[in-house]
């Protein structure tokens, strides 16, 4: 073979070789290109899950601050009422004292008798006698509206009912 056709073949065969380079090389950048797109996608997903478990834990806070407000306003009114309870008894034993057939003494035994009574019918009629569940009982009016509230905590202090109901009022 002559030494013209020889250097063609080697030109030709490194020609063929830096071609093929290169087209390996576009290819490559192309696989890249396509893992990069589909990783931004991936981000993506991801971020939308994050922002919409960080939107679902906002609102797991806000429901769970209210419940605390409203266990916090429901104590306040707890201890108003044994208040009020407190202030009646005192009352009636004042009565008591003031009318000269009456003995005090007695009449607040037969206040509290009462008392216990309303309590005992209270929790019979909820099927909670005899066991260590609380049930609250919350009634309001607002102008429009009168709203009933019903919770029951068991044992352990877990809700295990929650009822609201709101019924429109007429004006009066």
């Amino acid at each position: 073979m002559d030494t013209g056709v020889i250097i063609a073949i080697v030109v030709a065969a490194l020609i063929l070789l830096a071609v093929l380079w290169f087209a390996g090389r576009k290819g490559r950048e192309r696989r890249y290109e396509t893992r990069r797109h589909e990783a931004r996608e991936i981000r993506r997903e991801a971020e939308v899950g994050r922002a919409q478990a960080d939107k679902t834990r906002a609102e797991a806070d806000v429901q769970s601050a209210e419940a605390r407000r409203q266990e916090a306003q429901a104590r306040e009114r707890a201890a108003s009422a044994d208040e009020q309870h407190r202030q009646a008894r005192e009352r009636h034993i004042e009565a008591a004292e003031k009318d000269p057939d009456a003995d005090p003494d007695e009449a607040g035994a037969e206040f509290d008798r009462q008392h216990a009574q309303t309590s005992t019918a209270g929790t019979a009629a909820n099927g909670t006698d005899g066991d260590q569940s609380v049930e609250h009982y919350e009634h309001t009016s607002e102008p429009g509206v009168e709203t009933e509230r019903r919770f029951e905590r068991d044992e352990d202090g877990e809700v295990v009912r929650d009822e609201q109901y709101e019924q429109p009022r007429g004006d009066r």
